[in-house]
């Protein structure tokens, strides 16, 4: 119940849901322990975001397809655009409009399973959002608000 509090706090511009660090940036971990239903906080902010009509803001991602499904998602390497375990690592080119075009909405990235997710990986998505966002690769996913869920 906090978690989803916070989080929609930070959606709806709530003050106090917002530091000074990061310009006002929301990035939250929220470990799978029992009882705590990750499952359904997912489900809850989802619809949260559809009934305010920002659900275009929010990106749901995770290591591997059946993951992916469980939040109705992607897998990361999807929407990074490669193929997983191809050793093809996408091009990031400044002015990549397909790379902008997927990103220029979202502010909110949930990513589950975060146990699974390699720092290569988390790295290669911090280096393609500050692309696609036109930020310093130096702060973290250009800005964007991450939620890291799972065990």
């Amino acid at each position: 119940r906090a978690a989803f509090m916070i989080i929609t706090g930070h959606l709806d511009g709530d003050n106090r849901c917002r530091t000074g660090d990061n310009n006002g940036q929301l990035i939250m971990c929220i470990p799978e322990c029992g009882g705590t239903d990750k499952s359904q906080l997912i489900r809850a902010l989802t619809k949260y975001f559809l009934v305010t009509k920002k659900i275009q803001v929010m990106r749901k991602l995770a290591p591997t397809g059946i993951a992916a499904a469980e939040i109705d998602g992607m897998t990361i390497h999807s929407f990074l655009g490669e193929q997983r375990n191809s050793g093809k690592a996408r091009m990031i080119k400044p002015g990549d409009l397909k790379l902008e075009k997927e990103w220029t909405l979202v502010e909110y990235l949930l990513i589950d399973e975060m146990s699974m997710v390699g720092l290569t990986l988390l790295a290669k998505l911090n280096r393609i959002i500050c692309a696609a966002k036109h930020t310093d690769p130096q702060g973290p996913f250009g800005g964007v608000n991450v939620l890291f869920c799972g065990g």
